[in-house]
């Protein structure tokens, strides 16, 4: 190898001075400079030591007395090989075994290719357990590195889910989100292209524009239940809730108040209803494909108002309430489709 890890190095393009924090795969390190650790192959960079010596000629020949020197003009800023939008990037880590490079992990990173600062709400959820979650903000032209993922965790379908808005909320909330799945099919073609191409990372593309306003999401569908009821989190801002695979309409866990409050079993049900149709928008605003939905057994009134208002869902596809392992005939499981 050219460049042991602790060398330092300078890179040919920019000319800053870094060090290098790991060994990637033959021809490529990872390269830590002013605190940012990222991806570089071993021909963008060069030893310090060339640079230095010139440095040191360029200084013993500077005059005592020299005219008024101009600053000197920035060059182009170097263009990345995406357009514009934020994207989550992911970058595979291999080791060598019998004489192939093997992915042994995927190192995930969030990119900000706008020219102003977003933040930013991440998940990764594998079926209804959450595996990480970060949020923050941004700023623009940069990127942030976010976790790993090992190779052999892909195989359990992690959904990546994602929130972007513009942090300068004066100009009014611009906010858009959505859930990122990749098949293991995807997953083997995208890094078998770059492998071919000889290029570090792959990205998926999550928006390149802002909504105008936060979503506002549809008022509950009306079933055949003419209760008076307040509804529930129907003005919950998507940075405080995300949707979920698995929703749970046990009254303890939509109103956790509800003998305080001496509700009825009229009303318990329209906020078990109202829940579930804020989750339902929800899910489909994130294009999940499918939803597990709890109502239990009992007299079966609750599931009966559930099937209701899938049948008047457009987007539900078809629904089933059959023998789960977990649920029993407890649950009903959606389907969506767009």
């Amino acid at each position: 190898m050219k460049f042991s890890i602790g060398d330092k190095v300078v890179l040919k393009q920019t000319g800053e001075e870094g060090v290098v924090a790991g060994y990637l795969n033959p021809g490529m390190y990872e390269v830590e400079v002013a605190g940012v650790v990222f991806p570089a192959y071993e021909d963008e960079m060069e030893h310090p030591y060339l640079k230095w010596f010139t440095e040191q000629k360029k200084n013993k020949k500077k005059p005592e007395s020299s005219p008024e020197i101009l600053p000197r003009e920035q060059g182009s800023v170097h263009q990345g090989r995406h357009a514009k939008g934020i994207f989550l990037s992911f970058l595979p880590v291999y080791s060598i075994r019998d004489m192939e490079d093997i992915v042994d992990e995927l190192k995930i990173y969030l990119l900000n290719e706008l020219p102003y600062p977003v933040r930013f709400r991440y998940e990764v959820r594998v079926e209804e357990r959450q595996v990480f979650f970060h949020e923050g903000t941004l700023a623009a032209f940069s990127h942030i590195y976010m976790h790993h993922i090992p190779y052999g965790d892909m195989n359990d379908h992690p959904r990546f889910h994602w929130l972007v808005a513009d942090a300068d909320s004066s100009k009014g909330l611009k906010e858009k989100g959505g859930a990122l799945r990749i098949r293991p099919a995807q997953l083997f073609q995208r890094i078998s292209e770059i492998q071919r191409n000889n290029e570090p990372t792959f990205s998926f593309l999550l928006t390149d524009s802002f909504i105008e306003a936060a979503p506002q999401l549809s008022p509950p569908v009306q079933t055949r239940h003419a209760f008076s009821a307040q509804p529930v989190r129907t003005h919950v801002s998507p940075f405080q809730e995300l949707p979920r695979y698995e929703l749970d309409l046990h009254i303890e866990q939509v109103e956790p108040d509800y003998r305080r409050k001496k509700l009825t079993n009229a009303e318990m049900l329209q906020i078990q209803t109202d829940y579930l149709q804020y989750y339902l928008r929800l899910a489909i605003t994130h294009r999940f494909d499918r939803m597990i939905i709890i109502h239990g057994l009992g007299r079966g009134v609750l599931r009966d108002a559930v099937h209701q208002v899938l049948r008047e869902t457009p987007e539900v596809g078809r629904f089933a309430n059959e023998w789960m392992g977990k649920y029993g005939f407890g649950a009903t499981e959606v389907y969506f489709t767009y």
